[in-house]
């Protein structure tokens, strides 16, 4: 044997018993992780192949993946029945509108909401008052959508709502039901969830803030640097990688609004604004006498594929604008 296989098998036993020396030492950390990864084994990968259903046809008590492959519809051939079943319908553009609209705005407004707030937190010098604020905002993150919807539906009752009255009596518009306006639900959407999720989102940037390092800012300090200077050249600049995967994070779940609240805050006087894809998944699968089961994972489907695009996209304008990206 040459000196050359003898230093290959040499190297090779070295790797091996680094290997088991390293597993040896970690296998606790290494057995912790089995836990999420048998979660998102059976209940993030497995259903997937349930997509299969947006494909063929499915009714109860025939199989878990249909009987049979789906039949042409109108024009596309079979399998993509389903697709062009709700594609041709003016009410699913109506929702995927809806949707748009209501998540563009929902960003645009309440992606830099806790951000702010997380800066202005850190600005705070008095620990109780900062801590007290950081309890009240984290809060209403606990409360149940259910309940959120019913204290604004009381808060603004025609009748006996506090918020109807003061608007009533400083504006003079008379009481109105603002929950049953279309003109009114998107800005009662986004307010609630500003209430409700901006202490909570802030803990991550505040956590980002937290890890800057002292002595940048006592050089700036030391440099002449108001404190708002130092969060424009220095708070910013350092957070700015986890706001940016914030950011993709947030554009891949533009049409995956929050369900629950459109469903309980929708009328039928405000449907042309509220309904939203989710709530015409509903509609047509759970919600009808007749539920179509596949036409439900085509949607589903569909909405995944445009999730993922929004996010490969998002991701690759970050990564050429700014260098920073999730993968």
């Amino acid at each position: 044997m040459g000196k050359k296989d003898k230093s290959l098998q040499n190297m090779e036993h070295v790797k091996k018993v680094s290997f088991t020396h390293y597993m040896g030492r970690y296998w606790q950390f290494y057995l912790m992780m089995l836990v999420p990864l048998v979660y998102f084994i059976l209940f993030k990968y497995v259903p997937m192949f349930g997509n299969i259903l947006a494909f063929r046809h499915y009714k109860p008590l025939g199989g878990p993946y249909g009987d049979r492959w789906a039949s042409g519809y109108k024009v596309w051939p079979a399998p993509f029945r389903y697709f062009e079943q709700f594609l041709l319908k003016a009410e699913f553009w109506t929702a995927f509108k809806n949707t748009l609209i209501i998540s563009l705005e929902n960003l645009i407004i309440n992606f830099p909401f806790p951000i702010i707030f997380a800066i202005l937190l850190n600005e705070l010098r008095n620990l109780k008052l900062k801590k007290f604020i950081q309890t009240v905002s984290y809060v209403p993150r606990f409360v149940s959508t259910v309940v959120v919807v019913s204290i604004m539906s009381e808060l603004l009752s025609p009748s006996m709502g506090m918020l109807t009255r003061v608007i009533d009596n400083v504006f003079g518009v008379g009481r109105i039901y603002y929950m049953n306006e279309p003109q009114y639900f998107r800005m009662l959407y986004i307010l609630t969830d500003m209430w409700q999720f901006t202490g909570w989102t802030a803990i991550i940037y505040l956590a980002a803030i937290t890890g800057i390092s002292s002595d940048m800012f006592e050089a700036a300090r030391i440099d002449g640097a108001s404190r708002f200077q130092q969060i424009i050249y220095i708070t910013i600049p350092t957070i700015l990688p986890t706001i940016m995967v914030m950011l993709i994070l947030n554009v891949g779940h533009l049409l995956s609004l929050g369900f629950e609240k459109v469903l309980l805050m929708q009328t039928s006087t405000n449907m042309s604004v509220s309904d939203i894809i989710d709530t015409y998944v509903y509609r047509y699968t759970l919600g009808s006498s007749s539920p179509q089961y596949s036409l439900g994972a085509a949607l589903g489907l569909f909405n995944g594929v445009i999730g993922l695009i929004l996010v490969s996209t998002s991701n690759f304008v970050s990564r050429r604008l700014t260098g920073n990206s999730i993968y």
